[in-house]
């Protein structure tokens, strides 16, 4: 995994579906899991996102990290998660689908996330989010199939982080479709090659896809 400058702001796949954005002295974490060892979290988040209540997604131990007396915590409407944050004593704000918050003129906007035919991700369970920085749009879409939300999103995205590993979320050729619909900028393609079974080639994806650089990490 890696990091990259996207017009001024540092980009940071972790790992998995784990990301940094870093821009002056603000930084934003979502879903901090993977390589809990990475140097990346040594700083304190401003703001930490959590996509949905799956152990890869939400890990209060790594959490706790990169908590600070300053750092505000958004998870879904009544995760799970929120109530473990909760319980080991962090500052949680939670948010709905459609819902804005801005913080340190930082925006976050919660979308939809969910499966369309798997049971894994019912609609409701979890949280895609569009994180606004400097007006570069940033759209971080939790564990998903391609859904019809997308559509609303086309033409207003700098940077997808695209999951690519199938199984549990889009697979190589439904993310390129999602690229389709949704037209980014770029694209990070990220789920894949960290949990047993969901092992996949970036470069298959980057081949397919025609009208977005990608960036792999």
């Amino acid at each position: 995994m890696g990091c990259f400058n996207y017009k001024g702001i540092r980009v940071c796949l972790i790992g998995h579906a784990s990301v940094k954005l870093k821009h002056g002295d603000k930084v934003i974490f979502i879903d901090a899991y993977a390589n809990p060892d990475s140097e990346e979290y040594e700083e304190i988040g401003n703001i930490i996102l959590v996509t949905h209540e799956h152990f890869d997604h939400c890990s209060p131990n790594l959490i706790k990290k990169i908590y600070g007396s300053q750092s505000v915590i958004i998870v879904p409407y009544n995760s799970k998660c929120a109530g473990e944050l909760k319980e080991k004593g962090f500052k949680v704000e939670m948010i709905k689908e459609g819902e804005t918050k801005i913080i340190d003129d930082l925006e976050v906007r919660a979308v939809p996330a969910y499966n369309i035919n798997k049971p894994y991700h019912p609609r409701g369970l979890g949280l895609g989010y569009l994180i606004r920085i400097n007006d570069v749009v940033f759209y971080h879409p939790g564990d998903t199939d391609i859904i019809p939300e997308m559509q609303k999103l086309r033409g207003l995205v700098d940077v997808f982080f695209a999951p690519i590993s199938g199984i549990y979320v889009m697979n190589e050729d439904e993310a390129r479709e999602a690229v389709e619909i949704i037209k980014p900028k770029a694209v990070i393609p990220m789920h894949y090659n960290y949990l047993e079974g969901l092992e996949k080639d970036p470069r298959i994806f980057k081949d397919k896809v025609k009208n977005a650089e990608v960036i792999i990490l």
